[in-house]
């Protein structure tokens, strides 16, 4: 009979051992879950963040028409000048 005992302790040793191991895998695997969901969040708003900044600033900076580069505002001692474009861009302004 003392072999029959001896047998069911380590079965609900077995038992007791295999419950706790899950209980404590299934903790992990839930904090980690947690910890990615929270980090997926912070990185969304980080993301909004950014962009309404970058909207805040396009609306009070908006960049003036006379820095955008026309082809009338050329060097001519540019070496890149080019004439015929300088003249195509000037008719079409004073037609």
């Amino acid at each position: 009979m003392s072999t029959t005992s001896g047998v069911n302790v380590l079965r609900y040793s077995a038992l007791a051992f295999g419950v706790f191991y899950g209980f404590t895998h299934q903790r992990s695997i839930t904090a980690a879950q947690k910890a990615a969901t929270a980090r997926h969040e912070y990185e969304h708003k980080q993301q909004l963040i950014e962009q309404a900044r970058a909207e805040y600033a396009k609306s009070k900076n908006p960049t003036p028409p006379s820095l955008e580069k026309s082809a009338l505002d050329q060097d001519p001692m540019d070496p890149k000048f080019d004439l015929e474009a300088y003249f195509n861009a000037l008719i079409a302004q004073n037609p």
